[in-house]
């Protein structure tokens, strides 16, 4: 089992600042109909479209919202041509920040991008500047409501076929990790063994996390906080590991 790793804390942020109930439908919109275009309409064999499905009904989005956008995708409807791209750079103090994007204008989604490093003290960097940091897993953060549940969860998770655990620093929840492939069966199997799932994402989970110094916490969550923001801007993914206080101030 895994020493604990500080995701919560490294994602604590993004979640934060999708609080404008308009930006994250348009971000899911997005992720459905570029998920749709490349897997197919068919949620049970499209797996990241069940996830952008999931997360959309998970916000309450209307069923028609995403019903339409599965239909743009799979070309029965009309609609711009979205584009996936990547953005890698550093943000101040060497923290590593990745930026997924979807756009239908690279020149403008770049410049945005470009703009957010420079204002806050960051540089954007070459492809594959930072990406070698980062590996693509799936995160399942589960409650343990008891004593002992940990091990049941352990072996539960490991025959369902995740590759580890880890265990918070106060002991009220897991975070079960698996490769994407496997992060659907993962899920599905605890949620049906009746385990408390607080959150579920395929993300990109640095190898090691970088403490922010006090001097820089500012500038930093300043810089990923506007690129969250931007339009364009589907997913921020950093190295950066926060104070705790950082979130409460912010």
């Amino acid at each position: 089992m895994a020493g604990h790793s500080k995701w919560s804390n490294i994602q604590h942020r993004k979640n934060a600042q999708d609080k404008k109930r308009g930006a994250i439908f348009t971000k899911l919109v997005r992720e459905i109909t570029v998920a749709a275009r490349m897997g197919g309409a068919d949620i049970e064999g499209n797996p990241r479209l069940r996830l952008a499905v999931d997360k959309a009904l998970a916000v309450s989005m209307p069923k028609e919202n995403i019903e339409r956008a599965v239909r743009r995708g799979s070309g029965e409807a009309g609609g711009d041509q979205v584009e996936e791209v990547r953005y890698e750079g550093y943000a101040p103090g060497g923290i590593a920040v990745m930026v997924d994007c979807m756009t239908d204008n690279r020149t403008r989604t770049v410049a945005d991008v470009r703009h957010a490093f420079s204002k806050h003290g960051g540089n954007l960097g070459e492809d594959g500047s930072v990406g070698y940091l980062f590996s693509r897993q799936g995160v399942i953060q589960v409650t343990l409501h008891e004593s002992g549940a940990l091990d049941g969860l352990l072996e539960a998770a490991l025959e369902a076929g995740a590759e580890d655990l880890a265990e918070d620093e106060e002991g009220v929840s897991a975070e079960v990790l698996t490769t994407p492939e496997n992060f659907q069966q993962v899920r599905d199997t605890l949620a049906e063994a009746g385990f408390s799932i607080e959150e579920a994402d395929v993300t990109e989970r640095p190898a090691v996390t970088v403490e922010v110094d006090t001097d820089n916490v500012e500038r930093v969550l300043k810089l990923l906080e506007r690129l969250d923001e931007l339009d364009d801007v589907q997913n921020v993914y950093s190295n950066a590991s926060f104070p705790a206080n950082a979130f409460s101030e912010a």
